[in-house]
């Protein structure tokens, strides 16, 4: 059983039980002795079983089950005692164990809500609110019941409620203060672009545009969806003029994946100010990295790229020589994008598909009809890629893979989740049930590149409450804490830094940092044995722990973020900063 099984399995059972001590205390309130014993019988089973679970989860790591040991482990154990014993009096007036169950109930519920509602880490604050609350109400309850509490009980109460009061709740504390954003650029950029030999001009602003047949609003650069590709030469400077008509919440570019310098990364409030209706930016950077990536808007990001600000950025090594096709797989207003095309390709020929996610969800893509090679990864080239037949890849959001192949003379066919975007003739394969590349066992390896590490940051994703705003909100966090109250990541120019990226939850979080490709050494404690992998977007699916690295060398406040855009707007989002 994976550790994302896990969490989902000690999920489960943690609200059995809790409906089972509940379910039990209200049948013997009401007297109904078989249902309420066989309801306790069930939740001694599952808080039995829990702790099955909870072991487990502290084996595959601390961050897992930190909240859980201290917290729900020590309340269902309480409950456990105050019931179990009373149980197996059997006594004669059923009504008599109505409290001790419900106590129990009480108990499981408050370990529970702490694992949905705050999460990771665990604190002292947390665990007394808690316990207040599991107190308080079997207080009510007694007294509801008949039988009123007494002075003990009720000046215990009190204690609790005022510690849990006085050393905080936990759920608005975060570990710190993130350090403010400089807006001066006051790091300069180490790569000077020179006079620019490739200008483009792009244009944001509403659009309505065609999508298998039906007319859809949306954001568009030049009034289509995706944008206008954008090409260049090993060598260019690139020099992009972006416009806005009408887009009232403002645009800027980030280029995905491409490693420019700080001053034209495109976040709005920490590299420039988002372009407002009206107004200009002009981005210039050196075409150094030869590959695959793309552009999209990064003000208001979830919105924007989903209503269509987004298009496709390649860097070649010279002239192509074959066929070379990008494929930019999108879903706009539900209906996906591109729409199915054929077209035929002379045999021999090599072609190259440059396979491209603009979604903030996964997508699965089979080629069909050929042996192909995975030739790069976001970008980067892969050292020694072996031939593929009938294996399908899965590419996160924001992710890129390179597919090359020799023609054949028989049709060639790519499918993405099962729906055909691009052939060289008419295909009928079932791909369904293809096997999936692990890409870090894919290629031939090569030694790490360095022999230290300067810095190490641990990155646990989770969702709690968060109420740092006016208004609370359910938040994607990292480490207890969501954007804008995520401490900062501090580096020095040099640095080798690595990160250990754990999601507690249960949805993928596809990780991106900006201005940096990192190297994968392990995922969930395995390390990589195939081609040195050096991604910018990577799945990190429930229970995974990554453990990534890189060389701090391109200074600036970089934004660092789930590429789920609706995750990161709703607070996973923090940045990485050069001292």
């Amino acid at each position: 059983m994976t550790t994302g099984s896990l969490l989902a399995a000690d999920l489960v059972i943690a609200v059995l039980a809790a409906a089972a001590w509940l379910g039990g205390g209200a049948a013997s309130a009401a007297r109904r002795r078989p249902l309420a014993l066989g309801l306790a019988a069930f939740a001694l089973l599952a808080t039995l079983a829990r702790a099955i679970t909870i072991t487990a989860l502290a084996r595959a790591g601390w961050w897992f089950a930190a909240e859980k040991v201290l917290i729900a482990a020590p309340l269902s154990l309480a409950g456990a005692v105050v019931a179990g014993p009373r149980l197996l009096r059997a006594p004669r007036d059923i009504r008599s164990v109505a409290v001790p169950l419900l106590f129990a109930g009480y108990a499981v519920s408050g370990g529970l809500l702490v694992t949905v509602l705050h999460g990771y880490p665990a604190s002292a604050g947390v665990g007394l609110l808690a316990v207040a609350g599991v107190v308080a109400a079997t207080a009510v309850t007694w007294r509801v019941l008949g039988a009123r509490p007494s002075g003990t009980v009720s000046r215990a109460t009190l204690a609790v409620a005022v510690a849990a009061l006085v050393t905080g709740t936990g759920l608005a504390v975060t570990p710190g203060a993130a350090p403010g954003v400089p807006h001066d650029h006051e790091y300069r950029d180490v790569r000077t672009a020179g006079e620019p030999t490739r200008r483009f001009t792009l244009t944001a602003g509403t659009a309505t545009v065609s999508v298998s047949g039906r007319d859809v609003e949306a954001w568009a650069f030049n009034g289509q969806v995706p944008g206008p590709e954008l090409t260049a030469t090993v060598g260019d400077v690139l020099e992009v003029t972006l416009r806005n008509r009408d887009i009232q919440r403002g645009v800027t570019l980030h280029w995905h994946g491409y490693d420019v310098p700080n001053s034209q990364d495109g976040v709005p409030d920490v590299t420039q100010a988002a372009v407002l209706p009206g107004q200009e930016f002009v981005y210039r950077f050196l075409a150094d990295q030869v590959g695959t990536y793309w552009y999209h808007t990064h003000a208001v990001s979830d919105l924007g790229v989903r209503k269509g600000l987004y298009g496709v950025l390649v860097v070649r090594p010279a002239p192509v020589t074959g066929v070379d096709v990008t494929v930019p797989v999108h879903t706009l207003s539900g209906l996906p994008l591109p729409a199915p095309r054929t077209e035929p390709v002379e045999a021999g020929m090599p072609v190259r598909l440059r396979l491209i996610n603009t979604d903030s969800t996964t997508h699965r893509y089979a080629l069909a009809g050929t042996p192909f090679r995975v030739a790069a990864i976001d970008g980067s080239d892969l050292r020694g890629p072996t031939p593929l037949v009938d294996t399908a890849v899965v590419i996160p959001a924001g992710g890129r893979y390179d597919l090359v192949f020799t023609a054949p003379a028989t049709p060639v066919a790519l499918f993405v989740d099962g729906r055909e975007v691009y052939s060289t003739g008419p295909v009928s394969t079932a791909t369904g049930a293809w096997p999936v590349l692990d890409p870090l066992s894919y290629g031939v390896a090569s030694p790490v590149p360095w022999s230290r590490l300067d810095k190490e940051f641990t990155l646990v994703l989770d969702r709690g409450l968060d109420l740092r705003g006016l208004l609370p909100r359910y938040a994607h966090t990292v480490n207890g804490a969501a954007d804008p109250d995520i401490p900062t990541q501090v580096v020095r120019l040099g640095d080798i830094v690595k990160f250990t990226i754990v999601n507690r939850s249960q949805v993928v979080h596809p990780w991106h940092l900006h201005g940096h490709h990192v190297l994968v050494l392990t995922r969930n404690g395995r390390p990589a044995t195939g081609s040195p992998l050096w991604l910018d977007s990577f799945d990190v699916r429930a229970g995974d722990v990554w453990e990534v690295a890189f060389r701090a060398d391109n200074p600036g406040m970089w934004a660092n973020h789930c590429h789920n855009l609706a995750h990161a707007d709703a607070g996973m989002t923090l940045h990485l900063m050069y001292s």
